[in-house]
């Protein structure tokens, strides 16, 4: 008679395949990943997608990694020739050509290439990266960020001082309102699809904004079905019917933003004091006091005005004597709202298919819901005009005046720790050498990112100079960035490119050093606050290796540390110490390595929230926000110096109906994408579990559009564009516009285990979306390319 003596844990955890960092209670059983299940203890852990919950099918995948390799064959041979070699040999072979490429031609000359933590387990070991790159001294790493990060992290820093929405994130537990544009959290964040969820029993609006009618648009009190590419026209419409209606914070917008500081007509600046007399102070802007009649100083240092708030213009015209002579000023409210007013309910809904009614009943849902928590994703980013598409929504949402306020969106404290990035390591000058700096200065690379388009730029036309070397953690550039034909040409013409990753994918076969990466389960994960909310910024958790590394394969963290070693780098890395490395970040939050390695599902640290920040005083001087003028600045001179529109104007899509009338005769349809919530990006079509749920990659459009190109359900189509073609399978949908398709990237892998197969990344059969987008139509400002609003046709694919 058999005994049943296997052992079976059941172990605190987070899954770290994405953004949610959703809490989970892994089973392992004799030492083997069997089951990830949501933790409703954790305070991201209510529920967990299909993704986490096929964990040990990505474990034990047959294809994984499990041993260095190099390659013995030209680049561009359809066989590598991929022979295995030692982690030694492997290590002193990077560490020679990525030292002999710097010694050569500088540092600067190898790029550092990751995948987005959004998307990946990235998040467990980008900052060490970036600390191994800035070590190294090279000033270029992408992240993706144009694609991933830009409109909810940096656009509004213009605007705010501060990330938002991403920096400052939505008071879901305290909203009246919610605010949710370009942005599914049941694919992107399952945290904020179950605290929506929550906060709409309690009573709280939902506002989405979005051309499908998908996830918790279908749950939401109003639905703006915004033609792709066209949301800044969408929101200065919302942003002139608040003002128009009175249904502003008037308060917050005389006090706590630039909108009463006087502009002059003739040069578009601000008015300074310097400009009425060979006195006065240059840093000190003037606005215009209705009671008084005249100017009024406003002291950016001091961040006081020389009146009393409720005399200041927000309106009008006035003339003011300056050295130059009379000159006619308005305040910068006055400008902004003579920008909205050309966006009136009618013309919005000309522009953006959203019906003028709607306009007026979501912006007084804004008003009278409030508090306004609000949120927004890569819907946004992905566009010509990401940046002014941003900074229009973070006007309606200064209109608001729920800042940093409970139930809005809220800079959450978080634990102390130290900053582990290495941004002392690198100096100036290899700072001004980052990749794009010069073309968009106030875009990604001003923030220490570079786009692909740089990066292949640099690599096939040597400008600024000539990049050479690659050091790429799990990205997969050719299917996740547009141009992917030039992406090829550029990969293969890197002079040495070494890749750490999980499985080979298309762009790892390009590279002449492949390293096996541990999946986040066989690994230590350190997460110092998980940002949803006050209780989950509140807790550090050690993520427990799970089950031991399948064959040789190491962490990412690990073969940072290994690699900076072999570099002669160890002296920033503890000589290797990845737990005294730990300890050094953890030290601030008082936290021990051993405490947390003792309490699996993490400590918490206790924190207060404190709101309204930027109005707390030290020495009698309010806090402000991080802008030049310490205001939330809707008229931007940083933008005018740089010649970009200062105010948030609309800017038709670069590639769209309406700005290129020449192409709508060939490609009629406007073309968007969008995540399938069952994979990460361009990952684990491997895994049979998720495959047998989405075997074929799909296009989205109306049974009408179809029906007009004699096109059935499941039929195989051609997405063309003007860059190129790839195929999927039609599916319909009867909530789309007619005029708009939306399409899948990501599509390469086979599942030999049920039979699927993949798709070549590049060729006449290729299903790789991206290639049909090209860099040749961006946002002047960031960079940020328009996966999200192309133009396109749809025809039956003859088989």
């Amino acid at each position: 008679m058999s005994v049943d003596t296997a052992q079976t844990e059941q172990v605190p955890s987070f899954c770290a395949l994405c953004v949610s960092r959703c809490g989970a209670i892994a089973t392992v059983e004799d030492g083997r990943l069997v089951a990830l299940k949501p933790d409703p203890s954790h305070p991201t852990g209510q529920a967990l997608c299909i993704k986490g919950k096929v964990a040990p099918e990505i474990v034990y995948h047959p294809e994984r990694l499990l041993t260095p390799m190099k390659r013995t064959r030209p680049k561009g041979d359809a066989d590598a020739g991929w022979q295995p070699i030692s982690w030694d040999e492997a290590l002193d072979t990077v560490a020679g050509k990525l030292t002999a490429l710097s010694k050569r031609h500088g540092p600067e000359t190898v790029v550092f290439n990751t995948a987005s933590p959004s998307t990946s387990a990235l998040s467990d070991s980008i900052g060490w990266v970036r600390r191994l790159r800035k070590a190294f001294g090279s000033p270029n790493q992408s992240v993706s960020m144009e694609l991933c990060g830009w409109g909810r992290y940096l656009a509004n820093i213009y605007t705010f001082g501060a990330g938002l929405p991403a920096e400052c994130m939505p008071d879901l537990d305290n909203a009246g309102c919610i605010l949710f544009w370009g942005y599914n959290p049941t694919v992107s964040r399952i945290a904020h699809a179950t605290a929506t969820v929550a906060a709409q029993k309690a009573g709280a609006k939902l506002i989405v904004v979005d051309p499908r009618h998908a996830g918790l648009a279908r749950r939401a009190d109003q639905w703006l079905q915004v033609r792709p590419g066209s949301d800044g026209a969408l929101a200065l419409g919302l942003a002139h019917v608040m003002i128009d209606r009175g249904w502003y914070d008037r308060d917050f917008v005389r006090g706590w933003t630039n909108g009463p500081l006087l502009i002059r007509a003739d040069t578009g600046r601000f008015l300074r004091e310097s400009d009425l007399g060979p006195g006065g102070g240059a840093e000190n802007y003037l606005a215009w006091d209705d009671s008084a009649g005249k100017p009024v100083t406003y002291d950016s240092g001091l961040g006081h005005y020389a009146a009393d708030n409720a005399n200041l213009a927000l309106a009008g015209s006035f003339e003011v004597e300056t050295l130059q002579g009379s000159v006619t000023c308005r305040p910068a409210f006055q400008l902004t709202v003579d920008m909205c007013s050309r966006y009136q309910p009618e013309e919005v809904e000309r522009l953006t298919g959203v019906v003028a009614d709607q306009v007026v009943q979501t912006a007084k849902m804004l008003w009278e819901s409030r508090p306004v928590a609000y949120m927004a994703w890569s819907g946004l980013e992905q566009q010509s005009n990401a940046t002014q598409i941003a900074r229009a929504i973070g006007l309606v949402y200064a209109l608001t005046g729920n800042f940093d306020d409970k139930g809005g969106n809220v800079q959450f404290p978080t634990a102390p720790s130290a900053n582990i990035q290495g941004d002392d390591m690198l100096s100036g000058e290899q700072r001004a050498k980052t990749l794009g700096l010069a073309e968009r200065p106030l875009g990604v690379s001003r923030f220490d990112h570079v786009t692909s388009a740089s990066i292949y730029r640099a690599i096939l036309d040597h400008k600024p100079y000539a990049v050479r070397g690659l050091v790429s953690f799990g990205s997969n550039m050719l299917l996740a960035h547009a141009d992917g034909e030039r992406g090829r040409k550029a990969l293969h013409g890197l002079d040495f490119h070494v890749h750490v990753d999980l499985f080979m994918n298309p762009s790892a076969e390009t590279a002449d050093i492949v390293l096996p990466a541990t999946s986040p389960f066989e690994s230590e994960g350190l997460k110092v606050g998980f940002e949803t909310s006050e209780a989950a910024c509140s807790l550090i958790q050690l993520r427990k290796q799970l089950v031991e590394p399948r064959g040789e394969a190491r962490s990412d963290i690990q073969i940072v540390f290994d690699l900076a070693c072999r570099l002669g780098l160890g002296a920033d890395f503890w000589d290797g110490d990845i737990d005294a490395a730990y300890r050094h970040q953890l030290t601030p939050s008082g936290v021990t390595l051993e405490a947390l390695r003792e309490t699996p599902e993490g400590v918490r640290v206790p924190l207060q929230t404190r709101h309204r920040k930027y109005a707390e005083r030290k020495n009698g001087v309010p806090r402000g926000f991080n802008t030049p003028s310490r205001k939330v600045e809707f008229y931007s001179e940083t933008f005018l110096e740089q010649g970009y529109p200062p105010l948030p104007d609309y800017e038709e899509p670069l590639m769209g109906p309406n700005s290129r009338p020449d192409l709508v005769a060939r490609y009629p349809l406007i073309l968007t994408c969008a995540k399938d919530s069952l994979y990460c990006e361009s990952q684990h079509r491997g895994l049979p579990s998720l495959r047998r749920r989405a075997p074929d990659p799909q296009v989205d459009l109306h049974p009408e559009a179809a029906a007009a190109r004699g096109i059935a359900a499941g039929d195989w189509v051609t997405i063309e564009t003007p860059k190129g073609r790839a195929r999927a399978r039609a599916r319909f949908d009867q909530a789309l516009n007619p005029e708009v398709v939306c399409g899948q990237h990501g599509w390469w892998q086979a599942c030999p285990e049920i039979g699927a197969p993949g798709f070549e990344p590049f060729g006449p059969d290729t299903a790789n979306f991206n290639l049909v987008i090209g860099h040749d139509a961006v946002d002047p400002v960031s960079g940020s390319v328009p996966l999200r609003a192309y133009v396109c046709e749809i025809r039956r694919l003859e088989l």
